[in-house]
C-alpha cells in the first residue's frame, strides 16, 4: 500500500506540472514579440461575419472546410464569438461559442478569447484592411495564424500582398491551409 501512495503521490505531481505548464501555454494573451496590433480599431466596423481563407493547422480545426467567424458586441463590453465549420470527417457541421475581451484599450484589435471557461488566448488583428474587408488575425504565437475576409476568396493580389504581410511577420507562409468554402450553411 505505501508503494501505491507513493506512486499516487508522484502521479498527482507530474499531472500537476503537465497541467500548469499547459494553462501557462493557454493563458498568454500578449501579441507574439515583433508584432503589434492594429490601432486605430473600431469594434462596430469589425462585428459580423467572417470566412476564415487560411489558417495554420491546429487539432481543433482539423479537416474543417466553410469556416466562418461572427463577432457580435455584448452589453457588457464583451464580444460574443461564434466559430462555425463543416466537419469534414463526422460529416456535419459543428461550431463553438467563446467570449472576447480586450487586453487594454478598445482602441486596440488586441483580444483575448474563451472558448473554455477561465481559459484565454490571444487574438490580435495584425493587420486589417481600411474598409475592414479582409483582416491578418494572429495568436499568442506565430504558430496561429489565420487570414479572414468578409468574401470566401481573396482577390489574388490581395492574397499575395497578405501573404506577403504575415511572412514579414515570421508565419510560415508554406504551412497555411487555403479554406475551401462550397457548402451551404445552413445557419446564416
Amino acid at each position: 500500500m505505501p508503494l501505491l501512495l507513493s506512486w499516487g503521490r508522484r502521479s498527482a505531481l507530474v499531472l500537476s506540472a503537465v497541467l500548469l505548464f499547459a494553462l501557462a501555454g493557454c493563458s498568454s494573451t500578449s501579441p507574439p514579440p515583433g508584432i503589434t496590433a492594429v490601432t486605430p480599431f473600431d469594434l462596430a466596423r469589425y462585428e459580423g461575419r467572417w470566412y476564415e481563407v487560411a489558417r495554420l493547422d491546429h487539432s481543433f480545426e482539423r479537416g474543417m472546410t466553410d469556416v466562418s467567424a461572427s463577432y457580435q458586441r455584448q452589453s457588457d463590453g464583451s464580444v460574443r464569438v461564434l466559430n462555425r465549420g463543416f466537419d469534414t470527417g463526422k460529416n456535419d457541421w459543428r461550431q463553438a461559442e467563446g467570449k472576447a475581451k480586450f487586453t487594454g484599450d478598445a482602441n486596440t484589435a488586441s483580444l483575448k478569447v474563451s472558448f473554455f471557461g477561465p481559459f484565454y488566448g490571444g487574438y490580435h488583428v495584425a493587420a486589417l484592411d481600411a474598409d475592414y474587408q479582409w483582416a491578418l488575425v494572429v495568436g499568442p504565437d506565430r504558430s496561429y495564424c489565420w487570414i479572414l475576409s468578409r468574401t470566401q476568396q481573396l482577390p489574388p493580389g490581395v492574397r499575395e500582398q497578405l501573404i506577403a504581410r504575415a511572412n514579414a511577420l515570421g508565419i510560415d507562409t508554406q504551412a497555411l491551409i487555403w479554406v475551401t468554402h462550397n457548402r451551404t450553411d445552413p445557419q446564416p
